[in-house]
């Protein structure tokens, strides 16, 4: 059946989050917390660089996020499982009652175009599912985007970098650097303070 495939893309696009979200923040997302910690070394004026992929993965609002995203994507999962299975056991039962000549010719077409009605019901409600799931994934980037670009913002009025850089593990823009010139820790631990005091004021 088809609904096996449309509810394998909504379990495959849980985990593809992380990697979508690390393609597409490789050029917004250009600032990252250090790894030298909270005292950087990195000056005015200097240009610096974030790893983004690290910056995501300890970013709590992220995490937060991508949580209850897979944790609807999976109740949704079992959602569809189960109203697939019931299908299918309906479609069984009905060609064991015509195999064994149990309905007439007449009740048989009725009761294969109400399985056929089903069935595209059933595949329109998963193809509803993986919609609105994607674009509850595109609001969960936004909303992670827009928090870095916020942040970053504010950081460089305050440091006043000549340049902030990115750097992933699909498409390193900086092959080699000064490691205090990584601003990765302190971004990280930056953002994920002004998430906490949001959180608290909620």
């Amino acid at each position: 059946m088809k609904n096996a495939s449309i509810i394998t893309n909504v379990v495959l696009s849980i985990a593809v989050i992380v990697l979508f979200i690390l393609h597409f923040t490789s050029g917004k997302a250009s600032d990252g917390p250090s790894d030298q910690g909270h005292g950087e070394v990195a000056a005015a004026g200097d240009i610096v660089f974030i790893q983004i992929d690290s910056l995501v993965n300890q970013y709590d609002m992220f995490n937060d996020l991508r949580s209850e995203f897979e944790n609807k994507a999976q109740t949704i999962q079992n959602d569809l499982n189960k109203r697939s299975r019931s299908f299918e056991n309906d479609v069984k039962d009905f060609q064991q009652k015509v195999q064994k000549g149990l309905i007439t010719r007449s009740q048989a077409e009725s009761q294969q175009q109400q399985l056929a009605m089903r069935e595209q019901e059933l595949q329109n409600y998963a193809q509803q599912k993986q919609a609105e799931m994607s674009e509850e994934e595109a609001v969960l980037y936004r909303r992670v985007f827009d928090a870095l670009s916020s942040y970053l913002e504010k950081l460089n009025a305050e440091k006043g970098y000549a340049l902030i850089i990115s750097s992933t593990g699909a498409t390193n823009t900086v092959l080699q650097g000064d490691p205090a010139l990584n601003i990765t820790k302190m971004v990280v631990a930056g953002m994920n303070d002004e998430y906490i005091k949001q959180k608290s004021k909620r």
